[in-house]
């Protein structure tokens, strides 16, 4: 049963990206299983660089499946735009994109409900969203209020599900933000244009799913965000809305737990993290910001700058634990080039008691102490690297130790954004 997930370990930005495209190769169906065009998914090759939101990073790869599964939450105008730019780059999505018919849509009303809780001074708890209405969307799931793909189907059931959410939408949003939506039939009738466009990519993906495992498909299943964004295990309540872990993949897929062969994490050579939230090893002096230039850490959907800091061990040790990980990816490994000196927190002090393990209370993580340790840096070039053994020997050493820390193996160790600056060390699967 050759089926694999992929997770961020950290607060998303990990660089999955390049990990999902660098597999795709070996696979038969990239699907992913949650999030939605918040998330951003950077693949470089053939010095060109390309931004998916939506569309599985498999797309790049002729003659592979791309799954978007009902974990999504789906916007149709961002999907349409995300098609025309792979159509002008003459990538042909005619039988290589599904889409789940019983996955969500974002609605503008979504969109203008989640800037405007973020712009309320006071009122509200600000999050750091990207504001693209993916919280809202899966509150309205949630509340059994959603309007979903498949309702596109039949045009007289989905205009009388939009009016009934359009009448309290309208009320609830002048009231707390003093925002006025769009008339009604506006706004189903820019709906309308894309329902012909997504109807075209409709299937029952659970039936197609199960199919392809039966068929003993290789399939690869893609997470957005990062393990601690997950909005039952991440830094609650600046988290994500959906299950970004491997369980995602299960409920956001409908894989059965039991058919899913392994789960890599994937995990940068230090941390970053966008947007509000606690951040234990935040970097807010010359380090940190060397580690944000020379990283080039900017949001790929939202451009914001990420903060930056040195590695977690509490954090990657938990998205061991919380996702069943197997195997480990470190990428941007080639960022720390420049450093003497590089640290490691393996806990988190507060108030005399040294925590290894990550706690659930934002008042520890918000005013710990982060307990580091600290390893000689290689001052050598790792960037372009393909082979372990051409690695710095302080560099392989680095990579050991947060190996043996971890008590998990590194299966590819990225040197570098584009696709051939990788250096692997094992197959995804077995018989790969």
């Amino acid at each position: 049963m050759p089926v694999a997930v992929v997770v961020g370990m950290q607060w998303g930005d990990e660089g999955k990206g390049k990990i999902i495209d660098l597999f795709a190769e070996n696979v038969d169906v990239v699907a992913r299983y949650q999030g939605g065009h918040n998330a951003g998914h950077t693949i470089c090759f053939d010095e060109k660089e390309f931004v998916l939101h939506l569309i599985p990073s498999g797309i790049f790869h002729e003659g592979k499946l791309c799954v978007i599964g009902n974990g999504v939450v789906v916007d149709p105008m961002a999907l349409a735009d995300e098609m025309r730019q792979l159509e002008a780059v003459d990538i042909d999505l005619e039988g290589r994109l599904v889409i789940s018919d019983r996955a969500n849509i974002i609605m503008p009303y979504h969109g203008v409900s989640d800037q405007g809780r973020e712009k309320e001074n006071g009122k509200f708890q600000k999050i750091g969203t990207t504001g693209r209405g993916i919280g809202p969307s899966y509150a309205d799931k949630i509340a059994r209020i959603g309007i979903r793909t498949c309702d596109l189907r039949d045009e007289k059931y989905l205009r009388s599900r939009l009016e009934a959410n359009y009448e309290e939408k309208s009320q609830v949003l002048k009231s707390l933000y003093g925002q006025q939506l769009p008339g009604f039939d506006g706004l189903f009738n820019d709906l309308m244009v894309f329902r012909e466009v997504i109807l075209k990519y409709l299937v029952d993906t659970q039936v197609l799913m199960n199919k392809l495992i039966s068929q003993n498909k290789k399939i690869l299943c893609e997470g957005a965000q990062g393990t601690m964004l997950d909005v039952d295990h991440g830094t609650y309540p600046f988290v994500t809305s959906s299950n970004s872990s491997s369980g995602g993949a299960c409920t956001g897929l409908a894989i059965p737990p039991t058919k899913i062969d392994r789960v890599l994490g994937v995990v940068k050579a230090y941390t970053t993290r966008v947007g509000e939230g606690p951040f234990p090893t935040e970097l807010l002096d010359a380090d940190g910001e060397q580690l944000g230039k020379v990283g080039h850490e900017f949001g790929a959907t939202t451009g914001r700058q990420r903060r930056c800091g040195w590695f977690d061990a509490v954090v990657a040790r938990y998205a061991i634990q919380i996702n069943g990980i197997d195997a480990l990816i470190l990428t941007k490994i080639d960022v720390l080039d420049g450093f003497k000196t590089i640290k490691v927190c393996t806990g988190y002090k507060f108030e005399g008691t040294v925590y290894s393990d990550m706690p659930a209370d934002p008042k520890i993580l918000e005013n710990c102490e982060p307990v580091y340790t600290e390893h000689e840096g290689w001052m050598e070039k790792t960037a372009g690297t393909k082979d372990f053994d051409d690695l710095p020997e302080k560099a392989k050493n680095y990579v050991k130790y947060l190996s043996d820390l971890l008590e998990t193996s590194f299966l590819i160790v990225s040197t570098g954004p584009d696709r051939e600056d990788t250096i692997q060390l094992g197959p995804l699967f077995a018989d790969s």
